[in-house]
């Protein structure tokens, strides 16, 4: 029961600070990662968890690969990142009313899973924000998993960085499910581990896609099987 109610507490503290993120945004546009960053480091303190940080934000990676398990992943990193990252996310968020307007003052890349030139947008997006010196954040996998386990990876992602020639991080959320599970309306207190992968380069081993997985499929369940108490 009680985790009901700390889950219905925040979707309703993340329905308020979400539109008023937005309002400053909007206002200070050329402040709109600090704004976000902000915004991100007070969700811990408002919802009730905490973070944990293993290994570091390579400074030359141009492209984060993460898994997908609940909606506060995206807060991680905004909380933890500290350069300005462009999600790419489905094109249906954009058209929420009030909610969507979260992807306009960053500028973040929106795709129509369904056209097939939405490659070319993505490729043709993602290679202008680069060039503004920021990093691409994905979730391969395209939708949320349990957390337990990774799902398929999708291929965009492996094209976007053999197209660009990217230097690639994997990072691995692990707990955030737990934390809060928007789907069946379940939160608890916890920690949330974010564990930072070394980059790679897909032009060193034509393999790279299938080996980043793997690697944070091993990470994943290594990180399952010391769960803090909290869990």
């Amino acid at each position: 029961m009680f985790s009901r109610i700390r889950a219905i507490w925040a979707i309703i503290e993340l329905g308020i600070t979400i539109p008023i993120c937005i309002f400053f945004m909007y206002i200070f546009r050329k402040k709109h990662r600090t704004v976000r960053r902000i915004w991100a480091k007070m969700q811990p303190f408002l919802l009730g968890f905490s973070i944990k940080q293993k290994g570091q934000v390579a400074p030359n990676a141009q492209l984060l690969l993460l898994n997908h398990q609940s909606m506060l992943d995206i807060v991680l990193i905004e909380a933890l990142h500290p350069g300005d990252p462009c999600w790419v996310a489905k094109e249906e968020i954009t058209n929420i009313p009030i909610y969507g307007h979260i992807m306009h003052p960053p500028k973040m890349i929106s795709i129509n899973r369904s056209d097939r030139r939405s490659m070319v947008k993505l490729i043709k997006s993602a290679k202008n924000r680069i060039d503004e010196g920021r990093t691409i954040a994905i979730f391969p996998e395209g939708t949320r998993s349990s957390g337990d386990k990774l799902l398929k990876f999708q291929t965009g992602a492996k094209a976007l960085a053999e197209k660009l020639n990217l230097t690639v991080q994997p990072a691995v959320i692990v707990g955030s499910r737990a934390i809060l599970d928007s789907k069946n309306l379940i939160s608890k207190w916890g920690e949330v581990r974010v564990v930072f992968l070394e980059p790679v380069s897909p032009r060193d081993d034509p393999d790279w896609f299938e080996k980043i997985k793997s690697q944070m499929e091993r990470i994943l369940e290594d990180e399952l099987a010391n769960p803090p108490r909290n869990w």
